[in-house]
Parts: structure tokens; sequence; C-alpha cells
């Protein structure tokens, strides 16, 4: 437990050397990097892992206002100056990548590098190119009052759904935007109903499954749905950073089936990708993959990350011999 800007925050760390943060998204936790922490480390990284404000172990303050991007991004800073670092690499998938995009974007004087999976730079989580209305007015326009960030915006109200059956609610969520889903395949066919609950996926063993039913039921989902009640707020905040461009070496990394393709402006091409993150290095899309991209494919997504990072340092060291 580290306290960071006036919160605990409950991390998992792993190895010595350059500091590297992995951001989680919804609904998950520090445990959704639980392939990459033991291989990054290895690799001569010192990799922390935070239970994100409002998340598992970590604190979860009171008031919707408290789970901006400012105070996101500044729990991310405030971690890297209480582990004593001058400079930290950061990676984030779903809602921890426009956190980790968005710590690239505030803070280029630290933030040396930047990985984000499933989520793009620019979305509507992290609008820098923005677009006429919020973005939860406009979800709301295009796809109706039960789009799911539009449901989640009433306090209270997804609290309650979420948190009556936690397991199904999770299984649910877990199944629903997994590979063969998305794909066409009947979700009855994708995973097999069992005593009346859909059976997990190949890669979320039980035991794993069980550690996301504990959070969940100990600590409810007041504070991770709090995220989403920001958008709009966010949208407003991110008003002087219109067209700006996050200029890191980065790597944005999707799988092939992500739903994420539905909701944002997905880039297809490096070239897309570069028009907001003129630092990008690759596009890697996983075959075979979904939006759980680290947990369905992990041995692909570990490779990609340790390419990126050794890619990194060759940079660094000849640009060290060049002056």
């Amino acid at each position: 437990m580290v306290v960071v800007n006036g919160i605990d925050l409950h991390i998992a760390e792993c190895g010595d050397g350059p500091l590297v943060v992995l951001l989680h998204g919804f609904p998950e936790a520090w445990h959704s990097w639980r392939h990459q922490i033991p291989a990054l480390a290895a690799a001569g990284y010192h990799v922390v892992a935070p239970d994100l404000r409002g998340y598992g172990r970590s604190a979860a303050p009171e008031r919707i206002e408290e789970f901006t991007i400012f105070d996101l991004v500044g729990d991310v800073i405030g971690l890297v100056d209480v582990l004593g670092y001058g400079e930290v690499i950061v990676m984030g998938h779903d809602w921890g990548a426009a956190v980790a995009w968005g710590s690239a974007l505030l803070r280029p004087d630290l933030v040396r590098a930047v990985v984000g999976l499933s989520v793009p730079p620019n979305s509507s989580l992290l609008p820098i190119r923005r677009l006429e209305l919020p973005p939860i007015e406009q979800y709301r326009r295009d796809r109706g009052d039960y789009f799911y960030m539009v449901m989640f915006q009433e306090p209270g109200m997804a609290e309650q759904f979420l948190g009556v059956d936690v397991d199904a609610g999770l299984r649910a969520t877990f199944v629903s935007a997994s590979t063969r889903a998305q794909v066409g395949t009947d979700l009855t066919d994708d995973a097999e109903i069992t005593d009346g609950a859909f059976a997990l996926p190949d890669w979320l063993p039980a035991d794993d499954f069980a550690r996301y039913v504990e959070t969940f039921t100990d600590n409810g989902f007041r504070g991770p749905l709090n995220w989403y009640r920001n958008i709009d707020r966010n949208w407003r905040l991110l008003a002087p950073w219109d067209g700006a461009t996050i200029d890191q070496p980065s790597l944005y990394v999707v799988g092939e089936y992500d739903n994420v393709h539905e909701f944002f402006e997905v880039p297809k091409t490096l070239d897309e990708l570069r028009s907001v993150a003129p630092g990008a290095r690759d596009l890697v899309v996983i075959p075979d993959c979904s939006h759980w991209t680290q947990q369905e494919q992990p041995e692909a997504v570990t490779s990609a990350l340790l390419a990126f990072l050794s890619g990194v340092e060759q940079e660094i060291t000849i640009n060290k011999e060049k002056s």
C-alpha cells in the first residue's frame, strides 16, 4: 500500500530496473496483468501494477468529481514520485489505456514511452480531437439510452444492477466481449450455460475469475462507474489540448475482434495512428483476440511489449552515443 495524492493505492510490483507502470481496465484489477508482470520483470524492469482509484484494495473517494482524467493521471504521476523515479513507461488496457495515453499527453517530461491496449490514443475516454457534442450526449443521440456508457451515468442504478449477482454480472461481461462472441457465434455456443450461468472462457481460469468476484463483492462498483460519469467532464477539461499530439515512442495493440471497433475510431494503419501519436512505432493487431487483450492472448501481447521496450532502449542508447 502506498499513499498517492492523499489516497491509498494498492500496488503489485516485481523486478528491478527502469519503471514500467501497468494500468488495468473495467471491470478488472491489477491481476489482469498477471501474465506480463513476471515477463517484463525478467527483462530487467521494475514493474508496478496498481489497483486504480476506486478499484480493489485502493481507496474510492466519495465524490464523483474526484475521478476525472486529471485525478487518474495524477495518481500515475504521484505513484512515480512516491517510488522515487524521474521517468516512467506507462502501459494500459481499456480505461487504463486512456489514462496511459493521457499521462503521456499531460506529462511528456516524465513519461518516456507509452503503450495502449484496446483503446486508441484519441477516443471518447480521452477526446483530444473534439467532437461537436460531449461524448455521452452524442452516444445518447446515436445509440440511445440503453447504450452501456449512457446507462452508467445515473448514480446508484448501475451499481445496483451489477451488484445483485457479482458472479453472474462479471461472467456475462467477460463472455460477451470474448472472441467467439464477437465474430458472430451465438453467445450460448461461445460459453456453455451450466447451472444457469455462462461457463468461463478458456483464457479465464476459475481461480483467476474468483479473484475478480472477490474484488467487486468486497468493494462494489461505485468507484469504477464514477470513471464513466466523468466522460463529459473530461471532454470539457481537455479542451486546451484539442488537436495536441502524443510524441513519445508509443505502441498501439488491439484485438482482431475487439468490440472497441464499434465504439471508437480505431486507427486502421500506422499512418492513421501517427496523426494523433507521431511517435508511434507500431500498430499491432492480435489475431483471434477480442477485448481482454493481455489475458486472452498473453504470449502474443507480451512478445509485442518486449519488442517495443527493446526498440525504445536501443533508440535511447543510439541517441546517447550520438550526443
